[in-house]
């Protein structure tokens, strides 16, 4: 791994850090930092392959973007969850598309027995409230940046 491919993970990283802390405590992923996300992503693709690879990662972010808002309609992801993935995306070229896809979801596997077990033990006592039914659900954040970090550092130990 290249200096720039290790400086550009440690910025993913914290990107996922910031965005799991914030999907587990608040349940929220920001426009603000979906935006973030996106323009490094676009930088970062650009600085490693120019305008070829940005043009491409711009390209996977769209169509992510398109699919994420289709299984939002669909109730089956929440809004922050199709922008963040969308603009993690814009990290990938399209020809890493469906590693990015496999390792997210791998990544959400590993997380749900996890959640399952957490969601047991904190069971709150007496009827839920809004709140409560709202952090009963999966924070997938955690699964969207893990996989993320995961494909960046696999693809970049790769090459």
């Amino acid at each position: 791994m290249s200096p720039a491919e290790t400086g550009l993970l440690v910025t993913l990283v914290m990107i996922g850090l910031v965005a799991s802390y914030l999907d587990v405590v608040r349940r929220v992923l920001p426009n603000w930092l979906s935006a973030v996300t996106f323009l490094t992503g676009i930088a970062a693709s650009f600085a490693l392959g120019g305008f070829e690879a940005a043009g491409s990662a711009l390209l996977h972010a769209a169509i992510a973007l398109a699919a994420g808002m289709g299984l939002f309609a669909a109730k089956a992801i929440g809004g922050g969850d199709a922008k963040f993935y969308a603009a993690l995306a814009a990290w990938f070229g399209l020809d890493h598309a469906l590693f990015l896809f496999v390792s997210v979801a791998l990544a959400g596997l590993v997380l749900i027995p996890v959640w399952l077990v957490a969601r047991q033990v904190k069971k709150p006592a007496g009827p839920l409230s809004e709140r409560d039914d709202a952090f009963s659900k999966l924070p997938y954040g955690l699964a969207i940046s893990l996989g993320a970090c995961i494909s960046f550092a696999m693809l970049a130990n790769a090459a």
